[in-house]
C-alpha cells in the first residue's frame, strides 16, 4: 500500500512497490493526462512534479516517492484556473499532434518555477523531452513568452 500526495489530495493505492509512478497515476488513481511514450525515462511524455520538480514518472517506482512529497500532474497543474503555459501553449498553437505536449508543459512550468529567466541555452539544456511533430521552434517561443507573462505577472 503506497500513500501520495497526488494534486494536493492524499491517496492510498494498493500497488507493488516496483509499479511506475505513472501507472499508479493512470491506471490506480484515473488521472489519464500524463503520457505514455517510451518506458524508460527518455522522451519525457511521462513529466509530472514531484515537489516542484519535473520528474519522468515511467522509471520512478512509486516506493521512491513518499506521503510527504508533492505530486502534481497536468490535472493539477491548472486545477483553478490555466497555468500560464498552458495559456501561452494553446495562444501560440504550440502542439501539433499534442501527445509529447502534457509532458513539455510539466517540464516548461517547473523549469520556469526555477528559472524565472532562462536564456535560449537554458531552455534547450532543461527541456530534453522529445517531440516527434517537431515543435522545438514553437516551444522555445513559449518558454520565452510564458516567462515574460509571468515575469510581468509578479511585478
Amino acid at each position: 500500500m503506497a500513500r501520495l500526495n497526488i494534486n494536493g489530495k492524499f491517496l492510498d493505492v494498493d500497488v507493488e512497490e516496483d509499479t511506475p509512478l505513472l501507472w499508479v497515476i493512470r491506471d490506480h488513481v484515473g488521472l489519464t493526462g500524463t503520457k505514455y511514450g517510451c518506458g524508460v525515462g527518455q522522451c519525457g511524455a511521462c513529466t509530472l512534479h514531484v515537489d516542484g520538480v519535473a520528474t519522468r514518472s515511467c522509471a520512478l517506482p512509486v516506493s521512491a516517492v513518499t506521503a510527504d512529497q508533492k505530486i502534481v500532474t497536468i490535472e493539477g497543474l491548472g486545477a483553478d484556473k490555466p497555468h500560464p503555459v498552458q495559456e501561452v501553449w494553446a495562444e501560440l498553437d504550440v502542439a501539433q499532434c499534442g501527445y509529447c505536449q502534457v509532458g513539455m508543459i510539466m517540464a516548461v512550468s517547473s523549469l520556469l518555477a526555477q528559472n524565472a529567466k532562462p536564456s535560449e541555452d537554458d531552455i534547450r539544456s532543461e527541456i530534453s523531452n522529445i517531440c516527434r511533430c517537431g515543435t522545438y521552434p514553437r516551444v522555445l517561443a513559449g518558454v520565452q513568452l510564458a516567462a515574460q507573462r509571468m515575469a510581468a505577472n509578479k511585478g
